[in-house]
């Protein structure tokens, strides 16, 4: 698979997937911009994702993260982006999408929950992590695989790995090596 190497590069994936990780990597090893939503809309809104959602709803969480990635995907020279999980849901980003490499991430929902203890920013929409992500599943996975270019499986690859495994896919040279 070879693609325009000027196309931004979107990691996506639900909640503990490692798309920051990844992004991070590539970004790196790329010479790129990192745009990742959790830490872009803390710095624009001053509110994480979790805070977002218990003071302002999910409605308005939802079109800040797809307002983040509209802009990042125009941004050039073409970033690599951490996408929120909710954007696969606007059939506009989807479509969006088609302009861009995407990556999806996915793992177990008992990995993810798992994951998504170690840190306070992940919004927590149910109090029973694994049903809510088995929900967001079988909403989200069609629409995820719908877009995706490349799919890894986080519980089974490491971050370095599924980076070098996306330039090598795409046929693209790092200009850095991965994990420095």
């Amino acid at each position: 698979m070879t693609q325009d190497p000027g196309s931004p590069i979107v990691v996506m994936g639900l909640m503990g997937s490692g798309k920051t990780s990844v992004a991070r990597l590539l970004s790196a090893a790329l010479g790129r911009v990192l745009r990742d939503s959790d830490p872009d809309m803390h710095e624009r809104y001053g509110m994480s994702a979790a805070e977002m959602l218990r003071e302002l709803g999910a409605e308005v969480l939802h079109d800040r993260e797809a307002e983040h990635l509209r802009d990042a995907l125009a941004l050039r020279p073409a970033p690599v982006i951490a996408a929120a999980a909710s954007t696969i849901e606007r059939p506009e980003l989807r479509e969006a999408l088609q302009a861009a490499v995407v990556v999806v991430l996915d793992a177990p929902d008992e990995v993810l929950a798992e994951r998504m203890l170690s840190s306070g920013h992940r919004p927590h929409f149910e109090k029973d992590l694994r049903a809510m992500l088995a929900k967001q599943r079988v909403r989200r996975g069609p629409l995820f695989a719908e877009v995706a270019d490349l799919t890894f499986d986080v519980a089974r690859h490491k971050p370095e790995e599924i980076a070098g495994r996306v330039l090598d896919s795409l046929g693209w040279t790092a200009v850095r090596p991965i994990g420095e």
